[in-house]
């Protein structure tokens, strides 16, 4: 974690405090429970399953459709912590199929159910059918699981949110509010929390992650220098959920305070922090051309070739937010972490009309973008959607 804070502006881990003061009510739960981790194999899964595995929980069942990051995981608990008592499994299964259905029917005895499971780009909101695999992945197979674990018995039930379903302006921050939506409906019959939070800092297929790909391919870095993020480290997010799911009250979703110790800080300048790291001096570029030639030959010279843009993509957002103005917030419990309350507040008709038309969409076969575009504004008046016409894909 040391190496990541200088590159996203920090010189303090975030939530220490608050891990320390809770570590000894963390370990006697955390060894005395039984959890799942669905979507274990991402960033933030990875990050999360190695918080519970470090503190010897009585079950830990991991649970992806990445096989090969499956492998990398197991190889990484072994690597840092070794073995537990309890039992640890690991499952290469896709949430929304017929054999994880058995899976969960063969035992699906668990206290804690975590979904890490999620299309987090806003790149797979350009076409119609990435967006509606989007929507099962991020609401209905977040309702799927819900109904499984309150059929098993579960104690309670965690999965992440987005700092993007606060007043969200893309179709990815707009499908984590409606999941929402139906995390409220749910929560009469089970317990549930959530989290939303920053950027997790070089996490799987992000544009930090990206950095380290393009160096190893001898490739331009290509970065938004008029977008400012907040960032988290991996075990950061790992944290952060962790604490959400064990100490969350019915309804609460747990969010990074807005600090000095969380900074602002734009891809650009990120990019120029790395490329020192590595003791190469950036080379600003005006055009992708001119970048990509001058990569064949810059860094023998201890330089290398970048590319910084204004953002005209559709779904980027101007700014970053963790909570609405309508939200009723709890800042003292925690030091670093802040928590929304939540009532059991949610329009029945409106969540039902949703699995209604997708439902209609999916038996026909046959659907548009303009059409889930319109039934998102539906679901979300305030949706502040604006198509562009550019995607991310469309750049280098």
């Amino acid at each position: 974690m040391s190496e990541i804070l200088p590159l996203i502006g920090r010189e303090k881990v975030l939530f220490s405090n608050d891990i320390k003061k809770h570590e000894k009510e963390l370990l006697e739960i955390v060894s005395n429970s039984s959890f799942l981790v669905v979507g274990a194999a991402g960033s933030i899964g990875q990050a999360v399953t190695k918080e519970i595995f470090k503190r010897n929980p009585k079950k830990l069942h991991a649970v992806d459709i990445s096989e090969n990051n499956m492998v990398e995981l197991v190889r990484d608990i072994r690597s840092s912590y070794g073995y537990i008592e309890g039992d640890f499994q690991t499952f290469a299964l896709d949430i929304g199929s017929i054999e994880y259905d058995a899976f969960i029917e063969s035992d699906g005895k668990y206290d804690y159910v975590l979904n890490l499971s999620a299309l987090k780009h806003v790149r797979s909101e350009k076409d119609p059918f990435t967006l509606m695999r989007m929507i099962d992945v991020n609401v209905f197979n977040t309702d799927k699981t819900l109904l499984q674990s309150t059929a098993k018995g579960t104690k309670k039930y965690f999965c992440v949110s987005t700092d993007k379903a606060a007043n969200p302006v893309n179709m990815m921050g707009a499908s984590k509010r409606i999941m929402e939506m139906f995390l409220m409906r749910r929560s009469a019959d089970i317990k549930i929390s959530t989290a939303r939070f920053a950027n997790v800092a070089f996490s799987d297929g992000s544009l930090l992650h990206g950095f380290n790909q393009r160096i190893q391919k001898r490739q331009p870095i290509v970065a938004p220098k008029d977008i400012k993020r907040y960032f988290v480290t991996p075990q950061e997010s790992g944290e952060l959920c962790l604490m959400s799911c064990i100490f969350g009250e019915n309804r609460d979703i747990f969010f990074p305070k807005l600090s000095e110790a969380l900074h602002l800080i734009s891809f650009a300048d990120i990019a120029v922090k790395y490329l020192e790291q590595l003791g190469f001096e950036p080379y600003l570029c005006e055009t992708e051309d001119e970048a990509r030639e001058l990569a064949k030959t810059l860094p023998e010279q201890g330089k290398w070739p970048c590319l910084f843009t204004d953002s005209d993509t559709t779904g980027e957002k101007d700014f970053e937010e963790f909570f609405t103005d309508n939200e009723t917030l709890d800042m003292q419990r925690f030091d670093n972490l802040g928590v929304i309350k939540n009532e059991a507040v949610f329009d029945p008709q409106l969540v039902s009309l949703f699995e209604q038309e997708i439902a209609g969409m999916k038996v026909n076969k046959s659907w548009n973008k303009e059409q889930i575009v319109q039934l998102f504004f539906k679901m979300l008046p305030d949706f502040g959607h604006k198509e562009t016409g550019k995607y991310l894909d469309g750049k280098m």
